[in-house]
């Protein structure tokens, strides 16, 4: 391990450093180093994560979520535009914090009361927590944490509008629930930022280089 990740897991609570390590996760990508160092475990401000595909965002979603429910005893929600990505996500937590704490999926279209108590980390669409919110008043009582996953989806013309009321409401009325978005293709980020009051981790780090080609007749070439 680098001495630069030795300071990085000084940063983190030890149970939770003790986690990585069992994962084998000994090194960190710039928006996880950025996102620690902007205070993920040090204070409770709102993040948005702005970074490119495979940079890491789910894993600063993942620090904040088990900080939430091991060390502040909060639940958590993960709010995904899709069914298909709230099982696609239900599926990899299932997998590795399944013998630690309750994950729950909840994407039917039947309002399901038992989830407001039975979940540490639920994974859902806006629309479901929507009508999850409307259906229970007390949903909401023991959440400490609510990730918005592809949060730039908020400009949607179709779905937009239900994540931007959800936020709204836990901007206005729930501000002592904090919101980690995530997202690798916002335009306005500081507006965006600037309306949850949040901070902005923004990195261009990506795993895989990108190339910008153009086909012209039947050559290929590289976008300058």
């Amino acid at each position: 391990m680098t001495k630069n990740n030795d300071n990085i897991f000084s940063k983190i609570p030890e149970n939770i450093g003790d986690i990585l390590k069992k994962q084998g996760i000994l090194e960190f990508r710039p928006s996880q180093i950025k996102s620690i160092e902007k205070g993920l475990f040090s204070n409770s401000n709102n993040q948005i994560v702005c970074t490119p595909t495979g940079s890491g965002k789910t894993l600063v979603a993942e620090l904040a979520m088990l900080d939430t429910i091991l060390n502040k005893k909060k639940r958590v929600l993960y709010v995904v535009p899709l069914k298909a990505l709230a099982s696609e996500k239900y599926r990899e937590f299932k997998e590795t914090y399944g013998e630690d704490f309750s994950v729950k999926i909840s994407v039917g279209d039947a309002t399901d009361e038992r989830f407001a108590n039975e979940f540490d980390v639920l994974m859902l669409t806006s629309e479901k927590l929507d009508s999850m919110i409307r259906h229970s008043r007390h949903f909401l009582d023991d959440v400490g944490l609510v990730i918005a996953d592809e949060v730039h989806l908020i400009n949607d013309e179709s779905r937009g509008a239900t994540l931007e009321v959800l936020l709204s409401i836990f901007k206005a009325k729930y501000s002592n629930i904090r919101i980690i978005g995530l997202s690798a293709t916002i335009g306005n980020a500081d507006e965006i930022c600037g309306w949850l009051s949040a901070d902005l981790v923004f990195d261009e780090w990506r795993p895989v280089e990108l190339h910008h080609l153009v086909l012209a007749g039947d050559e290929l070439n590289r976008y300058k």
